[in-house]
């Protein structure tokens, strides 16, 4: 196969340099604004930060310190946790793509959306511009209005993220008077239960971890429930051939001290502990992230994170696709010992007749979900101008400091190599 020609080598350049590996940090980028202060603790406190450096292709809607005191006033962390989810729109938005919006409205999802929990439009944001260079947010359910208004963009890496300030919260009918669960409220087995495991919940029962489980909600915890499917898959285990002791630890083993969301999980890098964890290493997990999809490691077997059962500060119960097995349970047994090699009976030395010395020959050589419809109402008059107020800081200066490193000299490096090959040819 012939040589690529030189300028296909350099297509192929332009082509590797195209990729973008931009990666973002949330509370970095808001830290240098005091008047975001409490809106970033808040991001912090209810992990919405892991869950939005996680993603790309998102808006963030940021609240001023007096308008995130109003929203959080009074409310429990989960109910400000959903709040703060409809301000995280999964979609890019700068103030330009603002006044492009077809027929002047949209609506448009957001993080809440995606929990699950967010019946008919609730998980929906409608933007509309308006008249005056003003662009209006409110909820996406029917009656609701635009109480919030654009009033700056705060800083932007293209494409990648967008934050922009809002001059006061998105509210969405019965958001903020849902009741929340407290954690002596939360019936754990009858969660478990319900989402298909029914072999786990009666193991924590009669196993006694059920009252372990219970006493460190208060503090955080987070569960991966085997399903029932799991207990039956080839290859599982015989449970009842374990002490109590070792079955409390494999239980416990499928639990980790505070609150863990799956947005948490994606950014998680290093081994983390469980609740069976005795010791430096000991009992651990690692986490890999492929696109959405998450996967727990024990050094044994690995298994799937398939469904969220409970996101509710500061409880999270997922199900996952197999038993996770310990490797200070389950670990492979050591390889049996090489047998030793037999010893042949000694033979008497056959008698040697005097001949030429043999010549000696040269060794041979060794080879080696769309958004639902609108029904909403298209404000009088036509789109306005871009709104013209914006941060000094609302520009994308900075996005070379959240480039990673390694991807920078991976793109350098191939760069190099294509030239070189160029040169060559």
């Amino acid at each position: 196969m012939g040589a690529l020609h030189p300028l296909h080598l350099l297509c192929l350049i332009l082509s590797v340099l195209a990729i973008t590996t931009t990666a973002h940090n949330i509370t970095a980028m808001l830290a240098p604004f005091p008047d975001y202060s409490l809106f970033n603790s808040y991001l912090s406190q209810t992990k919405l930060a892991d869950e939005i450096n996680s993603r790309q292709t998102l808006t963030v809607l940021a609240l001023n310190n007096a308008a995130m005191s109003a929203l959080a006033a009074k409310h429990p962390l989960s109910v400000i946790k959903n709040a703060l989810r409809l301000h995280v729109l999964l979609d890019y938005y700068d103030p330009q793509k603002l006044h492009q919006i077809s027929k002047g409205t949209t609506l448009t999802t957001t993080l809440y959306q995606t929990t699950g929990n967010a019946p008919g439009n609730l998980g929906f944001v409608n933007i509309t511009d308006l008249k005056g260079g003003k662009v209006g947010f409110g909820s996406a359910a029917p009656g609701s209005k635009l109480d919030s208004t654009y009033t700056k963009s705060v800083k932007s890496i293209p494409y990648n993220i967008s934050v922009i300030e809002i001059d006061a919260p998105i509210i969405a009918p019965g958001i903020l008077t849902a009741p929340a669960p407290s954690a002596s409220d939360v019936n754990i087995t009858a969660l478990l239960e319900k989402a298909g495991c029914k072999t786990f919940a009666s193991l924590i029962i009669s196993s006694g971890v059920i009252k372990v489980y219970q006493s460190a909600i208060e503090k955080g915890l987070t569960l991966f429930a085997p399903s029932d499917m799991a207990f039956k898959a080839p290859g599982t285990p015989d449970l009842s051939k374990l002490t109590n002791a070792e079955l409390v630890s494999l239980l416990q083993y499928h639990a980790l001290t505070g609150y863990t969301p799956i947005g948490t999980l994606k950014t998680t890098k290093d081994p983390i502990s469980t609740l069976a964890t005795n010791g430096a290493g000991k009992y651990d997990l690692r986490v890999e992230t492929a696109g959405d999809e998450v996967t727990l490691k024990t050094g044994v077997d690995s298994s799937r994170i398939a469904t969220t059962v409970l996101d509710s500060t500061p409880l999270c119960i997922f199900t996952v696709d197999s038993l996770l097995l310990p490797a200070e349970l389950f670990g492979k047994s050591p390889s049996p010992a090489p047998a030793p090699e037999p010893v042949s009976s000694p033979s008497p030395a056959p008698v040697v007749s005097p001949s030429p010395a043999p010549i000696s020959e040269a060794p041979a050589s060794v080879a080696s979900p769309p958004a639902p419809p609108m029904e909403t109402q298209t404000p009088e008059g036509a789109p306005s101008d871009a709104p013209t107020a914006t941060s000094e800081n609302a520009t994308s200066d900075n996005a070379a400091a959240d480039v990673k490193a390694p991807a920078f000299a991976f793109l350098v490096t191939v760069s190099a190599t294509v030239l070189g090959s160029i040169w060559l040819s």
